[in-house]
């Protein structure tokens, strides 16, 4: 077995009063899509930096490859690429001199250099925009360029701070194909995402983080499977108006039940984590109309990243 490509150990890290990483540990094996999930202001763009030796970390170690971001930190940056979450490309240049600028930064030669940009100019949908200043751009191109920029001299580990924030459907999906066929030649992926979509679709592992703490670490499946639950949502009926005091004694009858390992109340819905019992659903509906709701739907399913998320923290995952 390989030495892992990142390995970070009991990392720390505080800004002022608020504890942005609070003993974060998790390793990364080579070729591998290693996912950092969470919400904003989980602790996931601080990791990064420290990765890319941007942020001295308070606490902790952390290495790329064997090389500690500390004592090491010209060795670690040759090894990795970088696309921040921010848009950092220069509006008075064009795409094409921006991607040659960091292609002669990563020393590709001339040849490597041109079949690189053009490369990575499909991948992102702005071919026939490389001679444009960037001033001219949207919003969503320069985010594009920004990803080609991380992208184009193919280095063994990325790391992306939500690559597909601000790409629309189609070229988000040449990304997330791009990633993958990274992955097949041996490049390690360390993304960051707060997309259920995304983790599911690219990661082999992942780590939720929230608050400056892992929560849980482990493939996708296997961390739904470690629920061996349902969820079942009610709904209830939405011309009704009810109050929350009716709709928390709902949610306290819900709990009661055998069955329910834990009811979460969200507006007019209720999401009910239940053990797989096919006696679930006549009894989660005999328990509403004891308390006078009535229920406009109910629905069940397998967990997904969202209940696993709920499960370990205690709160969905939320983009703001």
């Amino acid at each position: 077995m390989s030495d892992p490509v990142v390995q970070i150990e009991n990392l720390r890290k505080s800004f002022g009063p608020v504890a942005a990483l609070d003993g974060v540990s998790f390793e990364v094996g080579q070729g591998k899509v290693f996912g950092l999930l969470g919400p904003n202001g989980a602790g996931k763009t601080t990791t990064i930096k420290v990765l890319t030796t941007l942020v001295e970390p308070d606490g902790g170690r952390a290495f790329v490859a064997g090389h500690s971001v500390l004592e090491d930190p010209v060795a670690v940056r040759r090894l990795i690429g970088y696309v921040p979450q921010e848009l950092t490309v220069d509006p008075y240049l064009t795409a094409r001199e921006h991607l040659r600028y960091y292609a002669d930064l990563y020393h590709l030669s001339a040849g490597e250099r041109e079949a690189s940009v053009r490369g990575v100019l499909q991948l992102v949908g702005l071919v026939g925009a490389e001679d444009r200043r960037v001033k001219t751009f949207s919003g969503g191109m320069k985010k594009k360029l920004d990803l080609a920029c991380g992208l184009v001299h193919h280095p063994p580990l990325i790391l992306l701070d939500e690559p597909s924030l601000g790409l629309d459907v189609q070229v988000r999906r040449e990304v997330w194909n791009y990633i993958l066929q990274l992955k097949e030649q041996g490049t390690t992926v360390l993304l960051c995402t707060n997309y259920m979509d995304e983790a599911e679709r690219l990661c082999d592992e992942l780590a939720i983080i929230d608050k400056g703490k892992i929560a849980a670490t482990g493939t996708p499946t296997s961390l739904r499977d470690e629920l061996r639950r349902d969820v079942v949502i009610i709904q209830a009926d939405p011309t009704q108006h009810y109050d929350q005091e009716k709709l928390g004694a709902l949610e306290r009858a819900m709990e009661r039940l055998p069955m329910v390992k834990q009811a979460v109340l969200d507006g007019s819905e209720i999401r009910l984590y239940v053990e797989q019992n096919e006696t679930a659903l006549p009894q989660i509906l005999e328990a509403a109309r004891g308390v006078e709701v009535a229920v406009h739907s109910i629905t069940q399913s397998r967990p997904g990243l969202d209940e696993v998320f709920l499960h370990h923290t205690g709160h969905p995952l939320t983009l703001s």
